[in-house]
């Protein structure tokens, strides 16, 4: 009869897995980097799991005189549960080790993958609603423009260059996204020779 158990080399990435996770709390997640020649050292908003960082209240300023929403963290109900769904991947993570069952690890990656798609649908709508829903009394109007930022990559927005990138907290998710996938890979892979 198959083993449906883990191994061990499985059951210490499912740790790392789980610290890293823990750790993404105390980092930011995501950074979106504006750049003109009016600010040469750059202008950086920082999103972590609980709060927004990084130049706000500059942000907040420029963004008034197109009519853009001035941005809070208080504004946005996912910083009220992202420090919870990480807190239980990371406790997920760890209770795997002792749930030892391969099946539970491909559901946690499942699980993380579909987190991970809602997460990107609903950044995309955030920037989506504050490029687009202007004040239409701004000091700045450019007819037809919307200054919707990227979700990934770059984007020229009038005077500014854009860029939208994982920060230290979401380099630390991915990896942890992508020791799930290997953990995946090397127990389904094994159990196929075994």
């Amino acid at each position: 009869m198959k083993s449906t158990n883990l191994s061990l080399a499985s059951k210490v990435m499912l740790s790392i897995v789980g610290l890293l996770f823990v750790a993404s709390l105390f980092l930011p997640l995501w950074r979106i980097e504006l750049d003109a020649p009016q600010y040469p050292e750059g202008l950086t908003l920082q999103l972590h799991a609980d709060k927004i960082g990084g130049d706000v209240d500059i942000i907040n300023g420029l963004n008034h005189y197109i009519g853009m929403a001035t941005l809070h963290t208080e504004n946005f109900f996912e910083f009220k549960i992202l420090p919870y769904i990480f807190g239980a991947f990371g406790l997920i993570a760890f209770a795997l080790i002792f749930i030892n069952r391969r099946k539970a690890v491909f559901g946690f990656l499942i699980t993380f993958v579909i987190f991970v798609l809602i997460s990107g649908i609903d950044f995309y709508r955030w920037n989506y609603e504050y490029g687009h829903n202007l004040d239409p009394n701004a000091a700045i109007i450019v007819p037809g423009m919307a200054y919707q930022p990227p979700l990934i990559g770059f984007k020229q927005l009038l005077n500014f260059g854009a860029y939208s990138i994982p920060d230290t907290g979401g380099w630390l998710l991915t990896i942890a996204g992508l020791l799930l996938a290997i953990i995946v890979w090397m127990e389904y892979k094994y159990k196929k020779t075994t």
